[in-house]
């Protein structure tokens, strides 16, 4: 697949315009530069048939690839993956690797289906055993002394007495005899059974309450645990109406609540309760009650400055038992509004309304908007032309909520167990960087649908309704991160609140969210004993249960620079980097940015070759293992719609901002460096069942044009986004095979989905479709883009991330420049770091 020789390959294809290489370099051979295909491949193919032990001192598989973990102590990769899993014993030669120490966090990641499930601690009434001092929870790495009437905690080595329902003795290994019956001291990540205690807190009185309560105040300080109940907002002004959002929304919802009643089953919890709130100009609560006959009756509240909950009777009911009145609703809704005049829409307020539901409870808003707020609650002004500030010291304002209001929405959804995510069906600006920051406080999530069309959008609608809810998600969420003396956490960064006590507050916490936290030294490690890092994440799940999840990881201690950089994660490194470099949006200009992670990309490089390459001639680039390709993923960074130079539209850089902030370390290894296939490259077997049933997955190629071929069917995928671009001089043969077409200029560029035909070609690559969909859980946009016709060309080749293109470097360029800086590094004596000296003044 990889043989294309470098003189038949296409033009590089339309694209936005890139950065050339300033200066002269050597002509370098593209196949001989470091691919992370080459490792992703080895990688895939080592785990395959073994599985991972989780005990320290072995490399892990890479996110990227399918594996089965045993957890002996240590939490799988899949949970917790550190950016080193040997730490450096002291500040100083941590600050020489220039690696930084993160952890990056998913509390809830989806389990291959052959590993054990997570265990359940039941602990009574006492709750877990805890160290009296650090408060860490007790784990496989606590020592038993006095007989086994004490253990010491792994973290801060205090001793904290046994409770007399937990005591156990000893054997003579001093192992308590029944160790194997308790997986809180065999396994790395366990499951706690909470008490009252650990029961969600209702938050203090606001001093300037977003809505007027009727409902007397709590009489316990406690909020008991109850199934999570969901609030759907519509926004019902004329935009949503217009474009199909409204009926298509509706239509999604009720096939998500009930199924169709033959194939598509409902994928709605059993235990929870739904509310429907409808928004315009006005705030429309609906009676669900099954006691009401006919239509469900329509509460209006018309004061949308001040907002308040007119009735709670039938306002959350049981899909199941008043499935008649939601049907009902939901099919007349969009018919309601279809003649609507109504052009605001106030969407602060409904989530004020939706606040003061669930407050005392918790749950889930999930709200379908169209319309930029210019009334209500956070009323916003109409946007400004915001291309006059791109480039400039403003744009910096662009990134940031332009009304505080909305922060305070997000703050006080997420102390009371909140979590909002929305869809985003607009034809207009919305201003994400002031609504979206709602979800990213809250923990929820964005969904994004400009211009939205109801013939081309609803399959992916439908797609990410359907995982939002199905998904492992928890509610009234709260994090605390624990390391071992010697270390203390420095940053953090997700989608979450931060309270005042430092922990993160999450309103809910999905499957696909992801948390990272970076560490540094307090004073110097020993390196004959282990050092530790503990996450404890206390939630409420679905079905109202209160649980405590603890994450358990032991990491070696080191003290030669080459041992950090042996056990070394790059994407651990590269997720860390990416939320780092997002994080500064806000407060540096894009071009600074850019800076830094060149900067920061060359320092670890120079870290290895100045104390672990020292030897070598210094015009040799020498890079680490498990580095090799970082200079690629750097320039991936550089070209994501945050990050990227010149002009990209304010809503484009914060949606995309909020999505890779809390996406998992696989997700953002595939986005920065997109999936690529050779369709009509595959042989016969793969991707097809062999006896036993299994398929093999077909190996990918390297996204650059330097390795397609104008008679080639290419289909590339970032996890957003999937586009299948076919060659001018494709074989009629294949697009036979593919489309049940045999002439290019017929193929239609409009096409959603590829089509169910019987032919062995179509069957191989609805097979690898097929697999992704199960890996990830929704289907991305789709869209087809013929060599030199249609307009997803751009698209599709400003996702070759090794070509030059996204207003940056080509990655043989972007290698040589890194390579300069370090050999200018190495023989002058100057310093990579910027300021005075440093490369920032460098003519380059």
């Amino acid at each position: 697949m990889f043989a294309h020789s470098a003189r038949s390959h296409i033009p590089q294809p339309p694209h936005s315009a890139g950065m050339p290489y300033k200066g002269l370099r050597a002509a370098i051979d593209p196949n001989q530069i470091p691919s992370p295909v080459d490792t992703i491949e080895a990688d895939r193919e080592k785990w395959e048939d073994q599985q991972y032990m989780t005990l320290p001192g072995k490399h892990p598989p890479l996110s990227t690839t399918d594996f089965v973990a045993i957890d002996q102590g240590n939490s799988s990769p899949k949970f917790v993956r550190m950016s080193t899993w040997n730490v450096p014993s002291t500040s100083r030669l941590a600050s020489d690797c220039e690696i930084p120490i993160a952890a990056i966090i998913q509390p809830f990641a989806d389990q291959d289906h052959r590993e054990e499930p997570i265990p359940l601690v039941e602990t009574g009434p006492s709750g877990p055993p805890r160290c009296a001092r650090c408060r860490g929870y007790i784990n496989p790495w606590c020592t038993w002394v006095a007989g086994g009437m004490k253990w010491r905690c792994n973290l801060c080595n205090h001793e904290t007495e046994v409770a007399p329902e937990y005591f156990c003795n000893l054997d003579a290994n001093l192992l308590r005899l029944d160790h194997l019956q308790r997986p809180e001291l065999n396994k790395g990540t366990v499951d706690f059974a909470a008490s009252e205690e650990y029961w969600a807190p209702h938050p203090p009185p606001s001093i300037q309450p977003l809505y007027y309560s009727m409902a007397p105040p709590p009489t316990t300080g406690l909020r008991k645990p109850q199934p999570m109940d969901y609030m759907f907002v519509f926004d019902v002004s004329q935009e949503a109406v217009r474009s199909g959002f409204l009926k298509a929304a509706c239509a999604i919802l009720l096939e998500a609540l009930f199924g169709d009643g033959e194939t598509i089953p409902s994928c709605f919890p059993p235990s929870s309760r739904v509310a429907i709130l409808a928004f315009d100009r006005t705030l429309q609560f609906y009676n669900l009650s099954s006691e009401v006959v006919g239509q469900p009756p329509m509460l209006v509240v018309p004061d949308i400055d001040e907002v308040f909950l007119p009735s709670t009777a039938g306002l959350f009911v049981n899909p199941a038992e008043s499935r008649d009145a939601i049907v009902d609703l939901l099919t007349t809704l969009p018919m309601r509004h279809d003649q609507t005049l109504e052009t605001e829409a106030a969407l602060g307020s409904a989530l004020a309304a939706s606040l003061a539901a669930l407050a005392g409870r918790g749950g889930q808003v999930v709200t379908f908007a169209a319309t930029l707020p210019t009334i209500g609650v956070g009323a916003l002004q109409p946007l400004v032309d915001e291309s006059t500030l791109y480039g400039t010291d403003k744009e910096k304002s662009l990134y940031v909520p332009r009304e505080e209001t909305w922060k305070d929405i997000g703050e006080r959804c997420a102390s009371e167990g909140i979590g909002v995510s929305m869809f985003l069906g607009m034809g207009r600006p919305i201003d994400i960087g002031s609504i979206g920051v709602v979800s990213s406080i809250s923990g929820g999530e964005l969904y994004f649908h400009p211009k939205f069309d109801a013939v081309k959008d609803t399959i992916v609608l439908s797609s990410q309704v359907k995982r939002l809810i199905s998904r492992t998600t928890a509610y009234s969420c709260s994090m605390r991160i624990r390391s071992s003396n010697g270390l203390r956490v420095s940053n953090q960064f997700g989608n979450f609140y931060e309270s005042p006590a430092a922990d993160l507050e999450f309103g809910t916490m999905d499957a696909d969210k992801t948390i990272a936290v970076s560490f540094e030294h307090t004073r110097t490690l020993d390196d004959r004993q282990y050092a530790f890092v503990q996450a404890a994440l206390l939630y409420t799940t679905v079905t109202g249960e209160r649980r405590v999840r603890i994450f358990n990881v032991a990491l070696r201690v080191v003290t030669l620079a080459g041992n950090v950089f042996q056990y070394a994660d790059m994407d651990a490194t590269v997720s860390y980097m990416l939320r780092e470099a997002i994080s500064n949006m806000s407060s540096q200009k894009i071009s600074h940015i850019h800076d830094m992670l060149t900067e920061k990309c060359a320092l670890i490089l120079y870290a290895y070759r100045k104390f672990c390459a020292a030897s070598a001639a210094p015009t040799q680039l020498i890079l680490p293992e498990a580095f090799r390709t970082l200079p690629l993923y750097v320039l991936g960074m550089m070209k994501t719609k945050p990050l990227k130079g010149r002009n990209v539209t304010a809503d484009v850089r914060n949606y995309y901002a909020h999505k890779l902030m809390a996406m998992s370390a696989r997700g953002i290894m595939f986005h920065l460096y997109p999936r690529m296939l050779a369709v009509h490259d595959l042989n016969d077997t793969i991707a097809l069942p062999d006896a036993n049933g299994n398929i093999d997955m077909p190996s990918l190629m390297r996204d650059s044009h330097l390795f397609m071929e104008a008679h080639g069917v290419y289909l590339i995928d970032n996890d957003d986004m999937m586009i299948l671009w076919i060659g001018g001089s494709v074989s009629p043969q294949v697009l036979q095979d593919l489309l049940d077409i045999d002439d290019i200029m017929q193929v239609n560029p409009h096409i959603l989905y590829l089509p169910p035909l019987q032919t062995r070609l179509s069957t191989q690559v609805r097979n690898i479709l097929a697999h992704r969909f199960v890996q990830r859980g929704y289907i991305p946009k789709f869209m087809l883009a013929r060599q030199n016709l249609d307009a997803a060309e751009i698209e599709f080749s400003d996702m070759l991330v090794e070509d030059q293109n996204n207003a940056a470097m080509s990655y043989l360029d972007f290698l040589c420049l890194v390579h300069k800086q370090i050999h200018t590094a190495l023989t002058t004596g100057a310093s990579i770091a910027s300021g005075h000296g440093g490369f920032r003044s460098m003519p380059w």
